[in-house]
């Protein structure tokens, strides 16, 4: 429960300062327009609200506070906000509540169409200079680890269909259409190896240009397991659970299991598709009995610690087909990493390059979600408040929250209606024909808008109920 809060905490607070910058763009550029806001609210306030500057106990307390044009609130459902402008159809209004008023100047339909693509585009602009804020602040006080490609000691393995590209066990990428790779990151590298033209890869000391496949490669198809690639990582033992077929059979921590029969096994994905090669052999059509006690039976080559010759264990898999082992991963962490500090004035491009990686890294991502994996990815709040850390992390809290920032302004400028990307396509379109659309014409794109937004959460919501419980 106490994980729940802390990672809820998070999130609320997350989300409470990105609405907050999102909605005061809007604010702001309305303000400087000469655009009427009614209301500004932090979170939504559905039949009540927890404060606003209208109340009569602030106004007593407060009678020097004089925004006769504006109210200002917080609401009680604690995720989301908005800015209430007059004379502008949105989620807040519809079109018989603008047609039923009385016209003013200050109305937003009656300012030119730059004005208002300005107000629009004021949240989206807003979340990317607090991503970029953000990001410059994190490379000044933090500063950035990374591990030098050329510090893989032994590169990367991969698949059968990166092996049928030309890539081969070992080799360290360097180089992607000519531009050095600053360093690994799993996810990052994937995508821009999906992208590429030419792979530059390091292999036994020679540089080596790869020619990846016209088309491209589908970052979901690399993603799959087997993945395209993985860091090498020797099947050194952790822990024999206890009462498993491996602890029975002697396997303690600190072993390495260098062979299953007569398979050799140098890295812990080659046991892997050892044993799901075993268990295909068992659950295939037309396996016999006897078939099935040969692939259940095994015999494991380990190297004992301390041990100067390798022992031969025999062993019976379980029912699961799994040895029961856990793998030791400090091998990772024991891979050399550089650690770059950055002055005041180092630290903005810096900030800048990490938000421009950021950035690209998702708007190349978003191509995905017409494909049916992709469309599994979509997550509602849930998944979003999952990727915060267990215990409080200030530089976890704030790459989270840039990053979430750069999502929250990509989403916002989607060219769908009741988005902020679907008032700018009306006011690009009213500035090519010279005209608005009807009030009636808005309401209606409005609610589809609104529609397709709840399609959204619901396809969300469910994509989560599906990870979480099944």
């Amino acid at each position: 429960m106490d994980i729940v809060l802390i990672k809820a905490f998070q999130l609320i607070c997350c989300f409470s300062l990105l609405v907050f910058v999102h909605e005061g763009g809007h604010f702001l550029f309305a303000k400087f327009s000469g655009v009427k806001v009614e209301k500004f609210y932090l979170f939504f306030n559905p039949y009540f609200h927890l404060f606003s500057t209208r109340d009569k106990w602030f106004t007593r307390l407060f009678p020097y506070f004089r925004d006769n044009e504006t109210e200002y609130g917080i609401g009680w459902v604690p995720l989301g906000g908005y800015v209430s402008i007059a004379g502008m159809i949105d989620e807040t209004k519809s079109a018989k509540d603008v047609v039923a008023r009385e016209p003013e100047d200050s109305d937003f339909n009656r300012k030119p169409v730059w004005r208002r693509f300005l107000i629009m585009a004021g949240g989206v602009f807003f979340n990317l200079i607090t991503a970029l804020v953000i990001y410059m602040a994190i490379m000044y006080t933090w500063g950035q680890d990374i591990v030098p490609m050329r510090n893989l000691p032994n590169g990367l393995n991969y698949n059968t269909e990166a092996r049928a590209i030309g890539f081969r066990n070992g080799d360290t990428p360097i180089r992607i259409d000519g531009e050095e790779i600053d360093g690994f990151n799993g996810s990052s590298l994937m995508m821009a190896i999906s992208e590429a033209h030419t792979v530059t890869v390091l292999r036994n000391g020679q540089e080596v240009d790869i020619q990846m496949p016209e088309e491209g490669i589908s970052l979901l198809e690399m993603q799959k397991a087997p993945q395209f690639y993985t860091l090498p990582i020797k099947p050194i033992v952790a822990k024999a659970v206890e009462g498993t077929p491996a602890q029975k059979a002697g396997v303690t921590a600190g072993s390495t299991i260098l062979a299953i029969d007569s398979v050799a096994t140098p890295d812990y994905l080659d046991v892997n598709r050892e044993l799901d090669r075993r268990r295909d052999i068992i659950t295939s059509e037309g396996c016999t009995a006897q078939d099935s006690l040969r692939a259940m039976h095994v015999a494991l080559t380990v190297m004992q610690p301390g041990a100067s010759a390798p022992d031969t264990l025999q062993l019976a898999l379980d029912s699961d087909i799994k040895l029961g082992v856990m793998w030791d991963d400090t091998q990772l962490r024991n891979i050399p990493t550089e650690h770059r500090t950055f002055s005041l004035l180092q630290s903005i491009p810096a900030g800048c390059r990490l938000a421009w990686h950021t950035l690209s890294n998702y708007v190349v991502s978003l191509k995905y979600l017409f494909h049916k994996e992709g469309i599994q990815q979509v997550g509602s709040i849930l998944t979003i408040a999952d990727l915060f850390p267990s215990a409080w992390d200030w530089h976890d809290f704030w790459s989270l929250t840039a990053f979430i920032s750069i999502i929250l302004a990509v989403m916002n400028i989607l060219p769908i209606p009741g988005l902020d990307g679907g008032h700018i396509v009306l006011l690009i379109y009213e500035g090519i024909i010279g005209r608005q659309p009807s009030a009636k014409a808005m309401d209606v794109i409005e609610k589809i808008g609104l529609f397709l937004l709840l399609a959204l959460m619901v396809l969300a919501f469910s994509n989560d109920i599906m990870r979480f419980f099944f």
